[in-house]
């Protein structure tokens, strides 16, 4: 008998015990398809159809079915979860520890302050090209060899910085890195809602949501230092390429594939195997589906940019996530000028100052549970079914302090205010936007179901372009408005997000029953996912099935 692959290792080391717990089903329908329709009163059917061209057997999950990543124990599921959440945050470190070292860069490579920033804009630019073509290649071939082809090629770019002896080497190498390190910012989230139902994944969402922050507060510290060293700045790339590479290593091992249509092609194709082609199956989710890579690029890569324009919860949560997100790349622009120029930091005293945001955001991370409880018992009082706007209940706090934040910073910055107040402020900055971040995160999850990776992807696009801008146009503003007034504009563009979160609890339901692609309230699933013929009969399959076209 085989051992339940959830209990022994990844699913990709554990073909043969699923192709030995499938020759039976194999066996016990006949050796031709038409043998099985012409005795269709004694073979038993596990699986709807009749096994020909014309009508295949029909691949699903069985209730209690142990290849369902949803059935995986705890422990391994979490493994998972930590190193997809490691992932999003080694890709996002490697976007800032750049900045820590960016000084002694320019000077030994004579380029201007404009052209050093320009690597973190064009790194932070490649967030939002990659996904446009990743997205669509985990749909067909899986998750799992997206993130192993492309961590390990964005681990080799980080050689461009380490090796290379001139600008254009440094930041044509930046702008790849980021173009190939941008997988785990969306298929990592695509991923966390294929293992954890909505009433589970608040944790680990969590942790997703809260990593792209961590990672570029822990960068500048780390460039910081190593600058002032003999090492130098080339030594902050080969500690980038060296987490990339751990990393790559750790995905290899830890993770395996988790998409369900994956999942049940990968089955299909086995069991036609099995049973000498003689026999016909599909899964589920390619009944009448093309499987051309050209048509699902065509139509998932466009897809973002369809949500941007008919979405209107993607589009404002979008615009509030890139207004929030800029504004931390802009900050390593910023606070080198606040810090180092005014103040007279080291690069490695100055990357200190970050420290602010990191003890927001860890404290925001540790609400997470607070949260949790809150949107579970919204679903106990709807008998259990998720309820996406009881995601927002931290968010509506994180949107009245990310304004207060940034005014906080702006009109503390110039001395002779003690260079402690602005370091602060960096506080309830880390926490509102951790708390922004993983709220609306897991609001996109809960609401766009099967379609949320196209749905964050579409968040992803959005800041990394405006986070290509911010930093650029950040030495401008502080140059023109001075220290006080340049930080304002981001303050008051906050400001005008703070209604969003409000906006969306109050009337989330009524735009979620407007669009084609969200989950209407009459469809909402429950707690648990349903076994084949239970969601049918639910109304489930609707809104899950549908989706995926």
């Amino acid at each position: 008998m085989a051992v339940p692959i959830s209990q022994t290792t990844t699913l990709h080391a554990a073909d043969t015990d699923e192709e030995a717990a499938v020759d039976m089903h194999v066996r016990e329908n006949s050796v031709s398809a038409t043998d099985s329709a012409q005795d269709s009163g004694t073979v038993f059917k596990k699986y709807p159809g009749s096994g020909t061209h014309e009508d295949p057997y029909i691949v699903d999950w069985e209730r209690g079915d142990r290849e369902n990543p949803f059935n995986w124990s705890s422990r391994r599921r979490w493994a998972i979860t930590f190193q997809l959440a490691m992932a999003t945050f080694t890709v996002s470190f490697c976007s800032s520890c750049y900045s820590g070292g960016m000084a002694s860069m320019d000077r030994e490579l004579h380029m201007s302050q404009e052209i050093g920033i320009l690597g973190v804009s064009l790194y932070v630019l490649g967030f939002g090209l990659g996904p446009l073509v990743f997205a669509p290649l985990g749909e067909l071939y899986g998750r799992r060899i997206v993130f192993i082809v492309t961590g390990c090629i964005f681990t080799l770019f980080h050689l461009g910085g380490a090796l290379g002896h001139g600008a254009a080497t440094i930041l044509v190498s930046r702008a790849l890195a980021g173009i190939f390190g941008s997988a785990p910012l969306t298929n990592a989230g695509g991923a966390l809602s294929d293992m954890w139902t909505p009433r589970e994944r608040g944790i680990a969402s969590s942790l997703y949501g809260t990593a792209p922050w961590m990672g570029p507060v822990l960068g500048p510290i780390v460039g910081g230092w190593i600058s002032e060293t003999r090492l130098g700045w080339r030594f902050s790339f080969w500690i980038m390429f060296i987490v990339a590479g751990l990393n790559a290593l750790a995905c290899i091992i830890i993770t395996p594939e988790t998409f369900g249509p994956v999942l049940l092609r990968r089955r299909a194709r086995r069991l036609m195997k099995a049973s000498g082609g003689k026999v016909v199956y599909m899964s589920k989710y390619d009944v009448g589906r093309s499987q051309s890579l050209a048509h699902i690029l065509r139509r998932d890569m466009g897809r973002p940019f369809y949500f941007l324009a008919t979405e209107p919860i993607v589009l404002l949560l979008a615009i509030y996530i890139a207004i929030a997100y800029a504004t931390l790349y802009a900050f390593f622009a910023a606070y080198p000028i606040v810090f180092q120029e005014r103040r007279h930091f080291s690069p490695g005293e100055g990357g200190l100052a970050f420290l602010g945001i990191g003890v927001g955001n860890v404290m925001g991370l540790s609400l997470a549970p607070a949260q949790n409880r809150l949107y579970w018992r919204a679903m106990d009082r709807h008998g259990g079914k998720t309820i996406p706007e009881a995601r927002l209940y931290l968010p509506m706090l994180g949107g009245v302090g990310l304004p207060i934040s940034l005014f906080w910073f702006a009109w503390t910055s110039d001395p002779p205010i003690h260079w402690i107040v602005p370091v602060l402020a960096g506080v309830p900055f880390g926490l509102s936007c951790a708390i922004v971040m993983q709220g609306l995160t897991q609001y996109l999850m809960d609401t766009y179901s099967i379609y949320c990776a196209s749905a964050i992807a579409s968040t992803v696009v959005t800041r990394s372009v405006v986070a290509f801008v911010f930093p650029l146009i950040s030495p401008a503003l502080y140059g023109n408005l001075g220290d006080a007034w340049a930080c304002s504009v981001f303050a008051f563009l906050a400001l005008a997000c703070t209604p969003v979160p409000f906006l969306f609890h109050r009337y989330g339901s009524w735009v979620r029953g407007k669009s084609k692609y969200a989950l209407h309230d009459d469809a909402l699933v429950p707690a648990a996912p349903p076994a084949r013929g239970e969601a049918e009969k639910k109304g489930v399959s609707k809104s899950t099935e549908e989706a995926v076209e």
